[in-house]
Parts: structure tokens; sequence; C-alpha cells
């Protein structure tokens, strides 16, 4: 056998053993992390949710919440559902090929939105506050677009709404949303890789704040590296660029209460492109800034997002003063320093016209 022989099956062994801890970990992965909820056949596929009714001292419209790219209902679930309990009917799912939610034809933001209203719709919710974090921020624009009469109000956090610098993604998305290489390397690299550098890529998302302890076991992240939900995801991330890019200029278009909550300190999205676009196009819309605070307010200031719901609902709510609170708590917060590349929009980027 000829060097170049004994290389390719050298090769394809080494495949099939990723493939194999690939399965195993699959496997580890999901009984660490049962489905939280129940499911609803929606449009042919099968939607994991957790929907809590209202009790009869709800002081609060429904409120439905919408997860980020990697992430699962239990995102926002574990940090919000406390405070917010016996206060307003909730729903938390799980998108579309994320968690134990099936992919089905959702492969557009517009048709996940289409299928978060079908959701609603079997579960008795006319019109709800829709809370929505980081990727889950241009899905929330698609459902208020072409769902208006179900929208009550809009709570952005941290969202990724607008056409960024560059337009550039981790190249493991572009890797994993390609037709058949994608195919391979979620089988084989993705879960391997992405175990070994889960506990880094979340401190920088939180960085410059500590992330809660046991955050990545708790809030069954690891459910991502699963190979389809890695697909869905990288194929998710691809499109969004072009979407935002299409989708902004019309968001001048929503009427709805909005509130936008972001940190200046946030290393994942753009804050001063997205949430100052956000503010700057929908029409009313108010922005809260707040001092290192990095891409997690939903679990590091839940009170100021429980705070901007009431907003959103007309309550009369000081968000700037509760802001100031958040600051103070967090003034001192510098993890990741060092480790975590700033994100830092060029001058030339922020000009207008």
């Amino acid at each position: 056998m000829n060097l170049i022989g004994a290389a390719f099956l050298f090769l394809i062994a080494f495949l099939f053993a990723l493939a194999g801890v690939t399965r195993v970990g699959v496997w580890s992965i999901e009984r660490r992390s049962p489905p939280a909820g129940a499911f609803a056949e929606i449009n042919g596929m099968r939607i994991h949710y957790v929907h809590i009714p209202a009790s009869a001292g709800a002081d609060l419209p429904p409120v439905v919440f919408i997860h980020g790219a990697s992430a699962n209902l239990k995102d926002q679930m574990l940090p919000l559902k406390p405070l917010l309990a016996g206060r307003a009917e909730m729903l938390f799912l799980d998108r579309p090929g994320f968690g134990w939610s099936e992919r089905g034809d959702n492969e557009t933001l517009a048709a996940q939105a289409d299928t978060i209203a079908a959701l609603m719709d079997r579960l008795g919710i006319e019109k709800a506050i829709i809370v929505a974090h980081s990727f889950g921020g241009a899905i929330t624009t698609a459902f208020a677009r072409q769902h208006p009469e179900k929208t009550l109000g809009l709570v952005f956090v941290s969202p990724a709404t607008h056409p960024w610098p560059g337009g550039a993604t981790a190249w493991y998305y572009k890797l994993a949303a390609m037709p058949v290489i994608g195919w391979l390397f979620s089988e084989t690299l993705a879960y391997p890789a992405g175990m070994l550098r889960i506990g880094d890529a979340t401190a920088c998302v939180f960085s410059p704040n500590n992330p809660p302890a046991d955050y990545v076991g708790n809030a069954s992240i690891p459910l991502v590296l699963r190979p389809s939900a890695f697909r869905a995801n990288a194929r998710d991330v691809a499109q969004l660029y072009d979407y935002v890019r299409v989708a902004s200029p019309t968001y001048r278009e929503i009427k709805a209460p909005t509130v936008i909550i972001s940190g200046d300190r946030d290393k994942v999205v753009y804050a001063t492109v997205h949430s100052v676009g956000l503010e700057r196009d929908i029409p009313g819309a108010e922005l809260i800034w707040v001092h290192n605070l990095g891409h997690k307010p939903d679990w590091i200031a839940p009170d100021l997002v429980v705070g901007a719901i009431e907003k959103a609902a007309g309550a009369p709510v000081d968000l700037q003063a509760m802001a100031r609170v958040v600051e103070r708590r967090i003034a001192s917060d510098g993890q990741g320093a060092g480790k975590c590349p700033e994100l830092k929009v060029p001058d030339a980027e922020l000009a207008p016209g």
C-alpha cells in the first residue's frame, strides 16, 4: 500500500472515530437535558415549548420569549420565569431546529415567525409582548411586521437586527451551512471541538460579567452541538446578514411599543449598529444603555428586562433609573479582560449616509 492510500485510510478511520465520539456525545447530552415542556405539531413538525397559563393575580399581558443563536428555551426561562411567575401568562419555546423542536420547513426567519404565531394560536394567546434575545431580535422584527395584530409590545435584549461592518460570521458557521461538507463537519468535528471551546466561548458571551455557576449545564447549551441543531444554527446565522440588509429599511412599519436593552461592552453583536438602529428605525422606541454590561442582560440584569416588559405593557417605569442601579451592581466586573476581543465599529461605519 502506498503512502497516499495509507493516509486516506487513516483519514477515513479518524472520521469514523470522530463520528462515534459524536454519537456517544449526543446520547450523553440528550440524557442530561431531556425535554422540559410539551410538544405541539405545527405544520407537520413538533415544536417543544413551556406554557405557563395566567394566574388569577396576573397584572401583565401574555409574554412570548424568542431565544437567540446556539440556545434553547431554557436560556430565557431560567432567569426570567421566577420574576414573572404569577404576573403573566408565559410562553417559552425552542425555535425550529433548536433544543427539542424539529426544524421542518423553517429555513427562513419569516417562516420561523409564522410558526411562533401558529403556536400562539394553538395555545389561545391572541396578543403578547415579545421578548427577544440576540438573533431572536431579527426573528422578532419579522414577527412584528407579519403579525402586528398579535404584537402588543416588543422588548429587544442585545439584538441582532441591522447590517454590521463587513457582514462576517464565524468560519465554522459558513462551513456547517454548506450542503455536503457541512453535514460531514457537524457529524464528526463539531461536537468534540465545541465541547473543548464551550467554556471559553461562554465566558466571552458574558464578558465582562461573570457567567452564573454551571450556566452551560443548567441552560442545556450543549444541545446545539448535536449535528442537526448545529446545522440549523449555522444556516440561520449564515442568512442573517442578507435578511437584515433587506428587512431593516422596513422597521419603520413597526408600531408596537418597543424597548431595547443593550450593554456597551457587548462582545457578540455591534450594539452601536443594532440597538441604535432599532431606536432610530422603530417609531417611539426607547433604548436603555447599560455601562459595563455584556451580551447577557437576561441573566445579568433580569430585573431590568422585567421592567422593560412592564414599560412595553404601558406601566410608568423609569428604566433609566433601573439601568443605573444595574450599573452600580456590575461596576467592578472585568471577567474576560485580555481574552475576549472588544467589538468596535469604525467611525466611517457610524457616519450618516
